[in-house]
């Protein structure tokens, strides 16, 4: 998975991110679909001191995106707390394409009267 890192009014320092690498490329262990991985990081100027906000859009095959976003008073807590949001949509994910193959199935076995357990 391919990890691209975007500081919006802050730096981006070697610590900062190793610890984006390792949340966000630790979802790879959810799903090897992913592609690309898109995190910003931001700190906000004019709203109150203190406000980080960091967003992850997962790039998977066929166009599809997954999107997540969170905001903190620290930019570590900010990035903790999008992890769990993109790993259960991962799950849900995986949940509708084995849901999917279930039904492709069914309807193989009741047009054809396919039964794996009976061979001959």
């Amino acid at each position: 998975m391919n990890i691209q890192i975007k500081g919006t009014n802050l730096e981006l320092t070697g610590p900062l991110k190793a610890y984006v690498n390792e949340k966000i490329g630790h979802l790879e262990h959810y799903s090897e679909e992913i592609m690309e991985a898109r995190v910003e990081l931001e700190t906000s100027t004019h709203h109150q001191k203190g406000f980080f906000r960091c967003e992850v859009n997962l790039d998977l095959p066929h166009m599809q995106v997954m999107r997540a976003e969170s905001t903190g008073d620290d930019l570590y807590a900010a990035i903790d707390l999008v992890v769990p949001k993109l790993r259960e949509q991962i799950e849900r994910h995986k949940g509708r394409a084995h849901g999917e193959d279930r039904r492709l199935k069914r309807s193989l076995k009741s047009i054809f009267g396919w039964r794996p357990w009976k061979r001959g």
